[in-house]
């Protein structure tokens, strides 16, 4: 055998992406919706650290209209990687990003009289009529016009002609909790910028403003289109909001043991011997870290061996933790542990590893990094 890069042991820890879960989430959540209301499926920084080419093709197969992105560059690696259908660039354009845009077909958000204008000059180069979103900022003070000043702008946008009006949208600054009050301020803001169109004869083919607890939670809000993210990949924005049986989490971490050690009582292990033994333990060696993306934690949380858990020992170093596997004795070399995910009949949930981070469950997805590896199974 040729030593190439393509033939590199594969590391023994990674990501695994179960894309028939995918799909049958998918399938619950379009079930779910009226037949006319499109899907936008939320694919911004890697599909939430799932694999935005991946999860783009699964996402079309089961209806999906167009995807929400954040960079151009991830845009342009979904275009050169044949992805056709329609991309929505969320958020704020450079100047210099707009020619990119038109030329390969990318929709962009305008949010002030000067991107129209810029945008129209470049449409004319082109030689094409470029559908834009207006984004509508009804109280979460980020991207967009503020609802108050929003018409007088979409007045802009329709009277150039080489721009087409395609969408308005918002976005809830707190959709997901039981307390809707600033939700329906929201969207109330919002309907309000919508009937003045109506009076004006403004068509607008996409009116959107839910992501994933606008979803579940509003559905006076779905309007022509909805944009879930993160509940896509089975996890669901808040414990509080509306529950769909059979979604479940896509993403699963797993190492395997890498090295067993027998500790003394009284002897101790990692960076800082932040954990000593009171008895003779024995303890396994996982080789994943926080130079990983698992929390710098100590003494805390636990992993899966055999079904069972096996809990979290000294110090959480960049490339390796231990774990303790006294009560596991069939543990061997090479065993499959699951950090995040199921194993036998338990589950270390995305929330677990979120508290253990003292953090959300969307920071816990999209930090996993990039050196370990994703795996994606079931894609058939």
């Amino acid at each position: 055998m040729k030593l190439h890069s393509e033939n590199f042991p594969q590391r023994p820890a990674w990501t695994e992406i179960d894309l028939g879960k995918l799909r049958r989430n998918l399938q619950l959540i379009r079930r779910d919706l009226p037949r006319a209301v499109k899907l936008l499926a939320v694919v911004k920084d890697e599909a939430y650290g799932h694999g935005a080419l991946d999860v783009a093709r699964v996402a079309l197969e089961e209806g999906a209209w167009g995807f929400g992105l954040s960079t151009l560059e991830e845009a342009m690696t979904l275009r050169e990687s044949g992805i056709a259908a329609p991309l929505l660039l969320l958020g704020e354009r450079q100047e210099a990003e707009l020619e990119w845009c038109v030329a390969h077909d990318l929709t962009v958000c305008v949010n002030e009289a000067h991107a129209v204008r810029h945008l129209a000059r470049i449409a004319v180069k082109f030689g094409k009529q470029v559908p834009v979103h207006v984004k509508i900022h009804t109280g979460m003070s980020r991207y967009g016009v503020r609802w108050d000043e929003a018409v007088p702008l979409i007045e802009k946008v329709v009277a150039e002609k080489t721009l087409l009006l395609e969408g308005v949208m918002t976005h809830f600054a707190q959709s997901d909790e039981s307390d809707k009050t600033y939700a329906n301020l929201q969207f109330a803001r919002f309907s309000d910028v919508l009937s003045a169109l109506e009076r004006r004869n403004i068509p607008v083919a996409l009116r959107h403003c839910c992501n994933s607890g606008g979803y579940l939670d509003l559905p006076g809000a779905h309007l022509d289109m909805v944009r879930p993210g993160i509940l896509i990949y089975g996890v669901f924005p808040s414990q509080v909001c509306r529950q769909i049986p059979g979604i479940e989490p896509v993403m699963s971490v797993k190492a395997r043991i890498a090295a067993i050690q027998t500790l003394k009582p009284g002897e101790v292990v990692g960076y800082g011997m932040r954990y000593a033994a009171k008895t003779e333990r024995r303890i396994a060696i996982l080789p994943i870290g926080y130079g990983d993306g698992f929390p710098r934690v100590r003494n805390e949380g636990c992993a899966l061996i055999h079904g069972r858990r096996a809990p979290l020992v000294g110090g959480i170093a960049m490339d390796a933790l231990m774990v303790d596997v006294t009560d596991i004795p069939q543990a061997q070399m090479w065993d499959e542990a699951v950090l995040m995910g199921k194993q036998g009949g338990d589950e270390i949930t995305v929330r677990d590893i979120a508290k253990l981070k003292n953090s959300v469950t969307y920071d816990v997805l999209t930090n996993w990094r990039l050196r370990l590896r994703r795996k994606s199974v079931n894609g058939k």
